[in-house]
């Protein structure tokens, strides 16, 4: 993988990163993907904390991941130096539109609590970053900060977008995210996650 030019979170100092800034896509295989996830119990939080998963990184052309996102879901940005202060988002999961970043909150599609009980526990520190960053898989979505607070670590099977025109689109990254990172779910996760496919 290139290794690019990235800014750091104080002062956009250059630093290299081995991960490119991309668009989030959605493979057109999510149900083969989805058949091919492992089903399992989830694991405990014993170890957890969110320092496990450290982000968020510098990128290459904001201060750090969270600003990338920003501007990539954002539209009217304005910038103060690499930080982004202002635009205008539109939060999928609740039709909420925000003018304020302060009000935004960038979402983990699968948590990392979640991610933790369902096979990052085993990771490093390292690799758990990596997951916690990731701008290539549809891992990172900006979305109201109310959104993101009621869905808190919770699987599709405990909690769904309000927004039901999302429910396709939503299974789609979880599937997505899960398969290439090799976490497992529970089979009510499985269903309910079939179930939001059948809205596609």
């Amino acid at each position: 993988m290139a290794v690019t030019l990235a800014f750091g979170v104080t002062g956009c100092v250059p630093v290299e990163v081995d991960q490119p800034e991309a668009t989030p896509t959605v493979n057109g295989n999510v149900r083969t993907q989805l058949d091919q996830l492992t089903v399992a119990k989830e694991t405990t939080m014993r170890g957890y904390s969110r320092d496990r998963f450290p982000h968020w990184r510098g990128t290459g052309t904001n201060c750090d991941v969270r600003d990338s996102v920003l501007k990539r879901d954002g539209k009217g940005i304005e910038l103060s130096g690499c930080n982004v202060v202002g635009g205008r988002w539109e939060s999928v999961y609740d039709g909420k539109v925000l003018t304020d970043p302060v009000e935004v909150d960038i979402d983990h599609t699968v948590p990392l609590a979640e991610a933790w009980r369902t096979g990052a526990a085993e990771w490093d520190d390292a690799k758990r970053g990596n997951f916690a960053n990731d701008l290539t898989r549809p891992q990172l979505i900006a979305v109201s900060r109310t959104s993101n607070r009621a869905k808190g670590d919770q699987d599709p099977a405990q909690w769904k977008p309000p927004n039901r025109s999302y429910w396709c689109t939503y299974a789609q990254r979880w599937v997505t995210v899960k398969h290439y990172w090799r976490l497992t779910v529970t089979s009510t996760e499985k269903s309910a996650l079939a179930d939001m496919l059948e809205e596609c």
